[in-house]
């Protein structure tokens, strides 16, 4: 973690308990939205300051079925992991933090994502340092995880690297490939990353688990509207037409 910016834990679910997360994302995934989401690397909208060939300008499409922390009921197994005080514990011991909050956003908090063949993921900072995943299904090729170590700080950028990546040059970027049941800690927030082409016959499913050093930590709306498109959208304008109502 400390070298690389990130850790495998192979094997980190039991067999028999992967088993079970698997067949619960089957089962669920058909009420999930297949969502195109277009952003640029840091998630949000576009500074209109920079110069029109500047490679921050761009945005990245990629498809995914997506299902958001409000889709994924409290009895779900998956829920039940992510609402362990012992595996938050763990990650902030892993993460070297004074303190660690599972996320407070109700869409972003867990995520289940399916890519299916012909899928990727686009290049992206998270929103939150300590973004962990979970690989519940492994692609049958592809789908490797792939980074720039450490690209940014709180202060800085290292720009030259991001933008030659950005330009097709991978000769700095990392990847790795995982079995169904690692556990995958990585500081999202400091390196771009992104997961390449998904191939085969059957999707690579994976849980994303967010957590924060800042207690009751949410997303902007515009953010959360970005990557879950329509139906978050409609969900926040409600809420805003009934408050206004209210008022």
């Amino acid at each position: 973690m400390e070298t690389l910016g990130w850790c495998n834990l192979d094997g980190f679910i039991r067999p028999d308990a992967l088993v079970a997360l698997e067949d619960e994302a089957t089962n669920l995934l058909p009420g999930a939205e297949v969502l195109t989401i277009k952003r640029n690397i840091y998630q949000g909208a576009i500074d209109p300051n920079l110069p029109a060939d500047d490679p921050r300008r761009r945005e990245y499409t990629h498809v995914a079925t997506q299902l958001a922390n409000d889709q994924l009921p409290s009895n779900t197994l998956i829920q039940q992991l992510y609402q362990s005080e012992i595996l938050t514990d763990f990650v902030r011991r892993v993460q070297k933090k004074p303190v660690l909050y599972r996320c407070a956003d109700e869409f972003q908090a867990l995520n289940v994502v399916a890519l299916y063949p012909g899928s990727w993921h686009a290049w992206h900072y998270d929103t939150t340092e300590c973004t962990v995943t979970l690989l519940l299904k492994a692609a049958e090729s592809g789908g490797d995880f792939a980074f720039l170590p450490n690209s940014r700080t709180d202060e800085t950028e290292d720009r030259d690297a991001v933008d030659r990546l950005l330009e097709g040059d991978m000769s700095q970027a990392q990847k790795f490939d995982r079995g169904a049941g690692t556990f995958t800690l990585f500081r999202g927030g400091y390196s771009l990353h992104g997961v390449t082409e998904v191939r085969g016959a059957h999707p690579r499913v994976t849980a994303i688990l967010t957590y924060d050093e800042q207690e009751g930590r949410v997303i902007s709306d515009d953010i959360n509207v970005r990557i879950y498109g329509r139906r978050v959208e409609k969900i926040l304008s409600d809420r805003k037409a009934a408050s206004a109502q209210a008022q």
